[in-house]
């Protein structure tokens, strides 16, 4: 009778290769996961920032340049036409101009900010933000791909642009993606928020927070921004208010902070 012979080192040979594949796998995927992450906290902030960057810059540019070519064609009508010598009289003095005035009234403000609807996703803004150290450009609409992803920050259509009665409401990412917002918790009454435009430099002064909202609360950015949800946070009067949403809790999108602001003056370029 013939008895069984069981090999054990076979036996344990195989089990120690699948488990040592197994570890291989766990190893490559743990990899690939930190790949990931460092793609989306490291290298999609410093690919947005230089994008943004590079677009204030072009911004800024253009507006020297459209701000130089109408003083030159300013300075050639009037090289152009005879002035008479002043008298020097007192009466003679030209009077100035009360829409000049620092701050403006709403009705200059209003008129100064009229202007063409920015196309899709055409940047055409530049907020800064001392305080944070913001200076970020500012796009039409709030889709990621088009605007947020890019590092802009993005003005929700249907809202009021700079200087306007009603609502100025923008949108940024707290993470990733150039994270221009991720500061904004750090905002105090008092601190300011600059718009430049082609136009004009628009001053807000920051005046209320509501530190967490759902994110279907459209009424923080209604023309007279109000919660719907957090009874007592807004306002409940017509005005020149500019409102910042962005995600809270860090690195979730499930509420969103509100920082609002009023308008506290407007100069022209």
């Amino acid at each position: 009778m013939r008895v069984p012979v069981v090999v054990q080192g076979r036996r344990r040979t195989s089990s120690v290769r699948a488990l040592w594949n197994l570890a291989e796998v766990a190893v490559t995927l743990g990899v690939v996961l930190l790949l990931l992450v460092a793609h989306q906290l490291w290298w999609t902030n410093r690919q947005a920032r230089e994008g943004a960057e590079r677009q204030v810059h072009a911004l800024e540019e253009e507006w020297g340049r459209d701000s130089q070519n109408s003083r030159d064609s300013r300075d050639s009508r009037d090289s152009a036409v005879e002035q008479p010598a002043p008298s020097g009289g007192a009466e003679d003095a030209p009077a100035s101009d009360p829409d000049d005035a620092d701050p403006p009234s709403p009705r200059r403000q209003q008129q100064a900010a009229q202007a063409p609807t920015p196309r899709w996703d055409q940047a055409y803004a530049v907020l800064r933000i001392p305080r944070i150290g913001i200076r970020v450009p500012v796009a039409e609409g709030v889709s990621k791909s088009g605007v947020l992803n890019k590092g802009y920050v993005g003005h929700y259509g249907r809202t009021a642009q700079p200087g306007q009665g009603g609502n100025f409401a923008l949108a940024g990412h707290r993470n990733t993606h150039g994270e221009p917002f991720r500061r904004i918790d750090r905002l105090r009454g008092g601190d300011e928020l600059v718009v430049e435009t082609k136009g004009a430099v628009y001053t807000y002064v920051v005046d209320k927070t509501l530190a967490q909202t759902s994110a279907g609360d459209s009424g923080v950015i209604a023309p007279v921004p109000r919660s719907r949800l957090k009874p007592g946070h807004g306002y409940s009067s017509p005005g020149y208010y500019i409102t910042l949403t962005t995600c809270t809790p860090e690195y979730t999108s499930k509420y969103r902070l509100i920082v609002w602001g009023k308008l506290q003056s407007m100069r022209p370029r």
